[in-house]
């Protein structure tokens, strides 16, 4: 675990996806993505609750969209894909780590983006895929 002087962020945290989960669940890493086809080597997760609810809507599946607050069992780091590669310095306080992450509660109640907004994202997605720049680093 992170010595609490130099942990980067102190939280509370939360993981947005579509997965139907209950508190004390564990979210590993080496399971598939809620983005990619692919195995990840990391779980992703943020003390932002508006990053929370873009991995909820974006997250493939056609289940329910769900956000868990959840706690680092043990070391985690800037998530790369953001920090500083798109957002200079971690303003979506994103993160991620090789330890579990232990679903604490689910929160029930939280206002999605517009229609209007996910459909940009999607497209700017979208637009990323087809130029070869959606990469995700894991």
């Amino acid at each position: 675990m992170n010595d609490k002087k130099d942990v980067l962020d102190h939280g509370p945290f939360f993981h947005g996806t579509k997965a139907e989960l209950k508190t004390g669940d564990l979210l590993e890493a080496q399971h598939f993505s809620n983005y990619q086809d692919k195995k990840s080597n990391y779980i992703y997760f943020t003390a932002s609750l508006d990053a929370a609810k873009w991995g909820a809507e974006l997250a493939t599946s056609k289940s329910k969209e769900r956000i868990y607050v959840v706690e680092p069992s043990g070391d985690f780091e800037n998530d790369p894909n953001l920090t500083d590669k798109r957002f200079p310095g971690n303003p979506t306080r994103s993160f991620r780590s090789q330890s579990p992450l232990i679903i604490v509660a689910e929160l029930c109640s939280w206002e999605r983006h517009s229609d209007e907004e996910i459909n940009h994202m999607l497209t700017s997605i979208e637009k990323l895929r087809e130029q070869g720049k959606n990469v995700i680093y894991d």
